[in-house]
């Protein structure tokens, strides 16, 4: 199939919101109305409308919406071997122009060492790929980074009697992460977004205070999982590329931190080994493009400029002044535009519509289309 090389110009994040009827059957199936096959037929018949929507606006690369999915990572993290999902309820202080909507999920903990049993997402992947037209856009995976297995409960959550030695832990966990970018190469899959939003996270002053409260060295810990990072997609196909998307949390409107990416900056533009990198930029909370001076020639930079949080549509006039803006600090060929971040993150969905959703999709391959061609 004739493709660009991902990230595309116009690119999304990943997560789209679901339509009633899916969301109607998930709550049939949580009550124990429908069963498993019924609730995938409907999740099936869904995702490939919104594929449909996808190229019919002219995006590129394509999602399934993370309709299987309850949340972007912890449907994820469940099935690596070792982790275990506990009944201790982790909580997300969450803020927005309200005023706060704290995410829960439930708890982990690591009780064994730490592998990929079987290769997680493949049969979503496969069913993906398969109703993406020849020739018209390319199936992306998202999946949280290996970061975000540590993020959401510390090195608290091991089991020392299996992992007494922390490095142990650390290395089992890329090796599973690079077990499982493997699998996904053998299905196909050239283009895996690696989702983390610590990375964002550690440059807000309370978030790195949190995380030394509780033990870790929270000065130094994005070094740590650019470190991890790097070890589990060293051994990835040449013609497999992968990007990471870092916010500062996506939950119904609502965000977790605040501040620019200047902390973690040089470290991760300068030494993260992937191939582009999505980046927030929809507002004040976001900080300025200062730090993207770090990006080094042959990285691609893919702008989140076009908020999920409210539905609104931005002017483009004012999407391509501040793309200029960008292209003071990294070369604008280097440059992509995209969403600040998923429209559904989680299977509540951000406070907009399906119809604005499609407008702001809209209106980025517009935007992309007017500045690069």
């Amino acid at each position: 199939m004739q493709r660009s090389e991902p990230p595309f110009r116009a690119d999304h994040v990943g997560s789209l919101l679901r339509p009633p009827e899916l969301l109607a059957a998930r709550e049939r199936f949580a009550a124990g109305t429908l069963d498993a096959p019924g609730l995938r037929a409907v999740e099936d018949a869904a995702i490939r409308e919104v594929v449909a929507m996808q190229e019919r606006l002219g995006l590129q690369t394509v999602t399934d919406g993370e309709f299987r999915r309850t949340s972007w990572h912890m449907d994820f993290i469940y099935q690596l071997g070792g982790i275990t999902r506990t009944d201790e309820q982790i909580r997300v202080q969450m803020r927005n122009a309200a005023g706060g909507n704290d995410f829960t999920t439930a708890g982990l903990a690591v009780t064994g060492r730490v592998g990929l049993e079987h290769p997680i997402f493949a049969d979503d992947f496969r069913f993906l790929a398969a109703q993406i037209d020849t020739g018209t856009a390319v199936p992306k995976l998202t999946i949280p980074a290996p970061s975000m297995v540590h993020y959401r409960a510390g090195l608290a959550a091991l089991d020392r009697s299996v992992y007494p030695d922390t490095e142990e832990f650390w290395t089992d966990l890329s090796a599973a992460y690079a077990a499982e970018v493997a699998a996904l190469a053998e299905l196909g899959c050239r283009y895996l977004q690696l989702d983390d939003t610590s990375l964002a996270y550690l440059n807000d002053p309370q978030q790195r205070a949190q995380l030394a409260a509780r033990g870790d060295d929270a000065d130094h810990q994005h070094l740590r999982y650019i470190r991890q990072i790097n070890s589990a997609i060293a051994d990835r196909p040449a013609d497999m590329r992968v990007t990471t998307h870092m916010c500062r949390g996506n939950f119904r409107s609502s965000w977790a931190a605040e501040g620019g990416y200047d902390f973690v900056a040089e470290a991760l533009f300068g030494e993260l080994a992937v191939d582009g990198f999505f980046c927030e930029f929809d507002d004040e909370r976001s900080g300025g493009f200062e730090p993207l001076r770090f990006v080094p020639p042959g990285k691609q930079v893919v702008l989140g400029l076009v908020t999920t949080k409210r539905g609104e549509l931005e002017d483009a006039d004012t999407l391509k002044r501040r793309i200029d803006e960008a292209a003071k600090f990294v070369p604008l060929d280097q440059l992509c535009l995209s969403p600040q971040c998923g429209f559904s993150s989680t299977v509540e969905g951000n406070s907009l519509t399906r119809d604005e959703q499609a407008a702001k999709l809209a209106l980025i391959v517009e935007v992309a289309q007017d500045v690069w061609g």
